[in-house]
C-alpha cells in the first residue's frame, strides 16, 4: 500500500536511482525505538526526486573513497499515519523530543530526510558509537570529543560520524543535532513550500 502511494505522491525507489546504496528499512522490523512493525511489507526507500539524486552523489563519492563501502538505510519517506503512531508512542515520555509532532510535521513526512549510516566491504554497519533509535546522549552530535573524553564512544566511533557527516554535508544535507544518523535537505517551512506532506 505505501509504495503505491509514494509513487503517486511522486516520490522515487533509491534502487532505481542508485543500485549500489543498501536499503534496511528498521521501521518494517522490530528492531527501532517502538518495538513493532510499522511498515508492513514496505522495503524499499523512497525520496523526493532531489534527495534520491543527492544520496546518489554521496554514494559515488563514498565509493571513490572506501571502494566496496555502501550508504545503508534505515528510514526514509514516511507517511503521516506512521508518524502519528509514533508519537502517540513518545508522547509524555522523554522520548518525545526526538519524534515530531505530526500536527506540525516532520522531514520524513516529505520525503526529504533519511536515516542511515554506512556499511563496509562486506556490509557491516560502522561502529558509530550508539545504534540506530538510542535516544541518549550517546546519538547526539557535535559533542563527540566530549563522549570520546568520558568514555561514551570510541574514538573510532567519533571519526566514523565525521566521516559520514562530511560526505552528507559536501552534498547538500543537513543533521540532526540529536541523532548522528539523521539528515535531511531543507528547513521544514521549504519542504512544506515545495513539496506534498505524505498525509496518508
Amino acid at each position: 500500500m505505501f509504495e503505491a502511494k509514494f509513487k503517486e505522491y511522486g516520490l522515487v525507489d533509491i534502487a532505481e536511482v542508485c543500485p549500489e546504496i543498501l536499503v534496511e528499512l528498521k521501521y518494517t522490523t522490530t528492531d527501532n525505538f517502538t518495538g513493532h512493525d510499522v511498515y508492513g511489507d514496505l522495503v524499499k526507500a523512497y525520496f523526493v526526486p532531489e534527495v534520491a539524486r543527492m544520496l546518489a552523489r554521496v554514494q559515488q563519492r563514498l565509493s571513490a573513497l572506501r571502494p566496496g563501502w555502501h550508504l545503508l538505510i534505515y528510514d526514509a519517506a514516511r507517511p503521516l499515519s506512521v508518524q502519528r503512531y509514533m508519537f502517540e508512542f513518545v508522547k509524555g515520555t522523554p522520548m518525545q523530543k526526538y519524534v515530531a509532532d505530526p500536527s506540525v510535521h516532520g522531514f520524513h513526512n516529505y520525503g526529504v530526510a533519511v536515516d542511515l549510516t554506512i556499511a563496509d566491504e562486506n556490509g557491516r554497519p560502522l561502529d558509530m558509537g550508539s545504534s540506530f533509535d538510542e535516544f541518549s546522549e550517546r546519538s547526539n552530535v557535535g559533542r563527540e570529543d566530549e563522549l570520546v573524553a568520558r568514555g561514551r564512544i570510541s574514538a573510532q566511533a567519533r571519526d566514523n560520524r565525521a566521516f559520514l557527516a562530511g560526505l552528507m554535508r559536501g552534498a547538500g544535507f543537513d543533521p540532526n543535532p540529536d541523532e548522528w544518523w539523521h539528515f535531511q535537505k531543507y528547513t521544514l517551512e521549504e519542504a512544506a513550500a515545495h513539496h506534498k506532506v505524505l498525509d496518508f
